[in-house]
């Protein structure tokens, strides 16, 4: 993934209908927003077709009001009949276009040239929430414009026929097939949402249990669960301070001329500099 792309904590959703809640979007400083012209939007082609001007302004007002935001526009799959109309809602300002429901290195393609022929050259968040999607990650990840993805629990679940349970023992070889598939091919991964709205503490496990398979982020539904991601996406506070004594001793035992140094009782290696390395990165910081 590019640096000066994105890799949010939290990704916050809002209806592509409802102007008034995505100008909230930035309250509860989220790392990244989706205005929602799919899920968000009721299904029949009057509901969508009145929501795409309405999430074009809102989208467009939002950047300018909160441009250190990271602003996606998701849309409809590239199968769906309400993809081609959803285009017209995409500028060159956003962060980039979040995609549902790709199943194929080809429906990736067939996004770029849809993108192509309007003049956008924006970078997907891939939506995997199909059997199809989840078989096939590492091959639709491994897509030049893809630079983000998520999986989809809910559909996932549905695609297959079965159900959801409070443990996710269900969607385990999914969503860890998806994190896998991210890691390999350089993808920042964003974990499943939490549809209960009032169970912090459910939450609380549910993170723990994407950020332990891999995951480098958290979809969110609700602004509540923001501050709850936050809390285990990222390098926290402790582990960046750690990060940076780490890499100053690294740089003062350089300047020694010492090969190999012993640091806080563990000696150093070249993958704990680079883990030192990537959590700065990650929290916009160099040393």
């Amino acid at each position: 993934m590019s640096a000066d792309l994105p890799r949010p904590r939290s990704v916050l959703f809002a209806p592509g209908n409802r102007a008034d809640l995505i100008a909230k979007l930035p309250r509860t400083a989220p790392d990244a927003v989706v205005i929602d012209l799919e899920d968000a939007v009721p299904g029949t082609s009057g509901a969508k077709a009145a929501a795409r001007p309405i999430a074009r302004d809102a989208a467009r007002d939002l950047i300018a009001a909160a441009p250190h935001l990271a602003v996606f526009v998701r849309v409809n799959g590239v199968h769906s009949p309400f993809f081609s109309g959803d285009l017209g809602v995409l500028t060159p300002e956003l962060a980039g276009v979040v995609v549902p429901k790709l199943e194929s290195a080809a429906d990736v393609r067939a996004v770029v040239e849809a993108l192509r022929t309007r003049g956008l050259g924006l970078p997907l968040l891939a939506g995997l929430e199909t059997g199809a999607g989840v078989w096939n990650a590492r091959e639709i990840l491994a897509e030049p414009p893809v630079q983000w993805a998520y999986f989809g629990a809910e559909d996932y679940t549905t695609d297959l026929g079965g159900g959801r349970t409070p443990g996710n023992l269900e969607v385990l070889y999914a969503r860890s097939r998806v994190a896998l598939a991210a890691r390999l091919t350089g993808v920042h991964a964003l974990d499943i949402v939490v549809t209960r709205l009032n169970d912090a503490e459910g939450f609380r496990e549910d993170a723990a249990q994407g950020r332990s398979l891999g995951y480098g982020g958290k979809l969110c539904i609700h602004p509540g669960q923001v501050a709850l991601a936050h809390e285990f996406f990222g390098p926290t506070d402790a582990e960046a301070g750690r990060a940076r004594r780490l890499l100053s001793a690294a740089q003062e035992a350089a300047e020694e001329g010492r090969g190999a140094f012993a640091f806080e009782g563990q000696m150093v290696d070249e993958p704990m500099l680079a883990k030192a390395r990537a959590i700065l990165h990650a929290r916009g910081e160099t040393l």
